[in-house]
């Protein structure tokens, strides 16, 4: 029997693109794309105000004190703040804060408005002031937050299907530009929503027009403020050859070292959050500042500055890919751990999104070892960022796209590689991940 005869007998086959042909789906698409451009700004507002913050408190701030520079351990007292300030808008304002880090990039719905001030709040402080988290996550919330509430102010009874696409739409237009690409960017949000089937086209078409309006807003702002986008861009990419024999086994080693250290970051961060919820002001403070103190572990040890532990690692990725000749083995492997450890601490205890810190921990293991013979730099480079994203968000076709597009030709050149890394990262971190218990 053909699938479009199972059900009830004599019934006629749903249409799943009924939806598309009606006059209500015309009007969601042009909310869509009004409703990008209030969002995208405010997103870009975000993020211009989390990059002041981060010059505020690491730059103008310790010159106003009278110090020539930033001191090492300037990050242990701040980062205590920055958990004082995030435990007490997480424990008295509405929405928890916003998602929980250490549980992955999940989407659960539009974002309810009165949860936008808690939610913003809490990753306003926490990526300012120099926590291993990214804007992603809250970008994600903020977006669906705002589009939902603006709809709303003009049609106070929208149901419930339109309401959560528009609240999607909201998604994709904030975080249209973050990765380099506003279609990696809905790329991102749709394996995390798990969408699939005629639903996934009932969704994709309104958030890709949010994000391209999106994308159009965040490049206007950039060029007429003189901020920039915020977007990630890789450039100086090393030229790369094309795998051989060699490279496949560097990938097998990599996919296997990926998924024991984001298990491991992802099993302590996991253990460590309902031990900070118990005691949620006093252990945020001492999070932040062991965060604190792995920067300042890094910066003594290594003679490097203690900004590389600190934030998302976004922006340090194209100084990291310009400048490894000069890292030496020693160096990598101190910054993979501390960072390591600072991320994981950052996911138990504060408010952000996983992906650009799983971004950088693998790109730095992948320098390291490139330092080895056998394998290159942008293979290494990119191969690390694949596996260890896998590892941490359980996405496989976002690591894939991640590791390879944003690195050009050079990232196309290394892909079959990178796959084989993340294949292998990706099974062996399901295996070590504990099975839900079963439901009674």
């Amino acid at each position: 029997m053909s699938a479009e005869h199972v059900g009830q007998p004599g019934a006629a086959p749903k249409d799943p693109f009924a939806l598309v042909r009606t006059r209500g789906y015309a009007v969601l698409l042009l909310l869509a794309a009004l409703f990008g451009i209030p969002v995208s700004v405010a997103a870009y507002g975000f993020l211009a105000l989390v990059s002041e913050l981060q010059s505020l408190t690491y730059t103008d701030l310790p010159e106003a004190l009278g110090f020539h520079g930033t001191p090492s351990w300037w990050p242990v007292p701040l980062l205590a703040v920055a958990g004082l300030l995030v435990a007490l808008s997480i424990k008295h304002l509405p929405g928890d804060g916003g998602h929980k880090p250490a549980e992955g990039l999940v989407t659960s719905g539009p974002t309810r408005v009165i949860d936008l001030p808690g939610i913003a709040l809490a990753a306003l402080v926490s990526l300012g002031l120099g926590v291993v988290l990214g804007p992603e996550g809250p970008l994600i919330a903020l977006g669906s937050g705002l589009a939902v509430a603006a709809v709303r102010l003009v049609r106070r009874d929208l149901p419930e299907e339109p309401t959560a696409v528009v609240g999607a739409a909201g998604s994709f237009a904030a975080i249209s530009t973050l990765l380099g690409s506003p279609l990696l960017g809905a790329f991102l949000l749709m394996e995390a929503s798990g969408l699939g089937g005629a639903m996934l086209g009932m969704v994709l078409v309104p958030g890709l027009l949010a994000a391209g309006v999106g994308s159009l807003i965040f490049t206007g702002l950039g060029s007429w403020t003189g901020l920039g986008t915020y977007s990630l861009v890789l450039q100086q990419v090393p030229h790369a050859d094309r795998p051989d024999a060699g490279d496949f086994g560097w990938a097998l080693l990599i996919g296997v070292a990926a998924a024991l250290v984001g298990t491991g970051i992802r099993r302590l961060a996991l253990y460590l959050q309902p031990r900070v919820e118990r005691r949620r002001v006093p252990a945020t403070v001492l999070a932040g500042a062991l965060v604190g103190v792995a920067a300042l572990v890094y910066a003594e040890w290594t003679g490097y500055d203690a900004s590389g532990v600190l934030y998302s690692g976004q922006n340090a990725l194209n100084p990291l890919l310009a400048a490894q000749a000069g890292y030496s083995v020693g160096a990598l492997v101190a910054l993979v751990v501390c960072k390591a450890l600072a991320y994981s601490l950052s996911l138990a205890a504060f408010r952000g999104g996983p992906v650009f810190p799983a971004m950088f921990v693998g790109a730095a293991g992948g320098l390291a070892l490139a330092h080895l013979p056998g394998l290159g730099v942008t293979a290494g480079f990119a191969m690390g960022i694949g596996a260890m994203c896998v590892a941490m968000l359980k996405l496989p076709m976002t690591s894939v796209m991640l590791a390879t597009l944003l690195l050009g030709a050079d990232g196309l050149t290394v892909m079959p590689v990178v796959i084989v890394a993340i294949v292998v990262s990706y099974v062996l971190s399901l295996r070590l991940t504990p099975a839900p218990a079963a439901t009674p």
